[in-house]
């Protein structure tokens, strides 16, 4: 009889990072490990930019984003990352097979919900900790709530946004490459320790 492989899904942090704290005493940052949403990349077919932003509103009541930014409507979150080009989040991966059958007419869409590592981010010195590797100016009036960029921590492409400040602070959410996942952690948290960082379990 030939053996049967048996896949089992995990965390992109597993083996990586778990909760617990590291560092400093105190919480100057909050790290909240995400995991189990799903992801699909979306690039406008030629002609199709507008037919596929009216289905999306339809369909998630989203407007697509024409610049960097982050829109969010009852569960789902739309990233503008480039010219006719989304990140398009859902609660449940499960939601994603669906999704490309039904915006595949209008668009290049593909499952990105394996692929990347991403992060909550907060805390009274989270601006202090990114600033050592960010190169972006994230002061309040420079990166406003719902903010979207993508660039380089470390020599690592991230994408990251800003949400709305929290009791700690202000909160970002920073997505990386899965391939990247242990070097983009391996600076967060040497970067974060000198301040305390406390880190948690959560759910996109």
């Amino acid at each position: 009889m030939a053996d049967v492989t048996h896949w089992t899904p995990r965390s992109a942090w597993a083996g990586i990072a778990g909760p617990g704290h590291i560092g400093a005493s105190g919480e100057g940052v909050t790290v909240t490990l995400l995991d189990g949403y799903g992801l699909a990349s979306l690039i406008a077919a030629p002609g199709q930019a507008e037919a596929l932003s009216r289905r999306v509103e339809e369909r998630f009541g989203l407007a697509l984003p024409p610049t960097p930014r982050l829109v969010s409507c009852a569960g789902y979150d739309a990233i503008g990352t480039g010219p006719g080009q989304w990140l398009l989040r859902t609660a449940s991966r499960q939601e994603i097979p669906a999704l490309i059958a039904e915006l595949a007419p209008h668009a290049a869409i593909a499952d990105q919900s394996d692929g990347r590592a991403a992060l909550r981010l907060s805390g009274p010195h989270l601006r202090e900790t990114l600033a050592k590797g960010v190169m972006l100016d994230l002061h309040p009036a420079a990166f406003a709530v719902g903010d979207a960029a993508a660039t380089s921590v470390a020599h690592i492409g991230v994408q990251l946004w800003r949400l709305p400040d929290g009791a700690e602070g202000p909160v970002f959410e920073m997505m990386v490459a899965r391939s990247y996942a242990v070097s983009f952690w391996s600076w967060l948290s040497g970067s974060a320790a000198e301040f305390g960082c406390r880190i948690r379990d959560g759910r996109g």
